[in-house]
């Protein structure tokens, strides 16, 4: 078979077998198209060509060029994925990725926004949407419910007007694999989300052309779901004069939220569950960046703190 039909077939399948999400399975292909392109170059066209050393140079090429080792460890993640579904459908008789290593990615404590920092924020937007505009009274639901829930920005974008419970005080998102959970948030989050429904959706809603009908809880300013980008760019905005280092997008938000709920006591697990992280070790960062927490456990626990 050859290697740029099989990537579509294992793509294909990312989808259908496995539930991925679209932006995961687009990862994969652009993973695997630059490894079938670095075959190509070789003349190696064909499944049963492929050898454990051609990864390697390819991963070593990718290192020359500057790309970070979370990319590279991602590359390796995505040809091991790729062999051995070769191998299971009985493409290739033995699958050269299963002794394909990763490189060690450089470990960097999230970035986390203080609660000062995020009052500021807080009161900039509640005096923009205090004038009425419906870009500003949505720009101040999103950032209160990013920041109360813990959302990946993609599931925010993502919600319907009927995935909030604003009496329970509850959204049903859907996370990474399409798996589905129950996330929380407060009073703040509701009142900001109740005033957005009620009076700047419908103003969005409303366009030139006419009401666009969409189910979709966030609009842009043409009537349609809301985008990635665009909240992006609002995070960032409101971050670029706030102290600190590292990135300034809504995952920013998403880091602060689960510190700040640890700072407060929050069991890890409660934490897992409400990110949506499989693995309790991915929410175990934020107890790097909980050393308030820490130290007054410390001093109470130890006897002699």
């Amino acid at each position: 078979m050859l290697i740029a039909r099989a990537v579509d077939d294992f793509v294909a399948s990312l989808a259908s077998e496995r539930g991925f999400s679209p932006n995961t399975s687009k990862a994969y292909r652009s993973d695997l198209e630059s490894l079938s392109d670095f075959l190509a170059g070789r003349s190696i066209e064909e499944c049963d060509r492929l050898e454990l050393d051609d990864l390697r140079d390819w991963l070593w090429k990718s290192t020359e060029q500057g790309m970070a080792k979370a990319s590279i460890s991602r590359r390796a993640a995505s040809a091991r994925a790729f062999t051995s579904w070769l191998r299971r459908m009985g493409v290739i008789e033995l699958d050269p990725g299963v002794r394909l290593k990763s490189p060690k990615p450089d470990k960097s404590l999230p970035r986390v926004v203080t609660e000062v920092s995020l009052d500021s924020i807080f009161a900039a937007l509640t005096a923009r949407a205090a004038l009425g505009g419906p870009g500003d009274v949505r720009d101040l639901a999103i950032i209160e419910l990013l920041y109360a829930s813990g959302m990946r920005v993609s599931e925010l974008v993502g919600l319907d007007v009927d995935s909030l419970d604003l009496d329970r005080l509850t959204a049903m998102v859907t996370g990474k694999g399409n798996k589905q959970r129950v996330v929380p948030f407060g009073s703040p989050a509701a009142s900001a989300l109740a005033d957005y429904i009620r009076q700047a959706r419908p103003l969005l809603l409303k366009t030139p052309e006419g009401a666009v009908p969409t189910s979709a809880l966030f609009l842009g300013a043409r009537g349609g779901r809301l985008n990635v980008r665009s909240v992006y760019q609002l995070v960032a905005s409101l971050l670029a004069d706030i102290p600190g280092t590292g990135p300034s997008g809504p995952h920013t938000l998403r880091h602060t939220a689960a510190t700040h709920l640890l700072d407060g006591g929050a069991d890890l697990r409660v934490v897992q569950e409400m990110l949506g992280h499989a693995s309790l070790g991915t929410t175990q960062i934020y107890t790097h960046v909980s050393m308030e927490r820490l130290r007054a456990s410390y001093e109470q626990a130890h006897p002699r703190a």
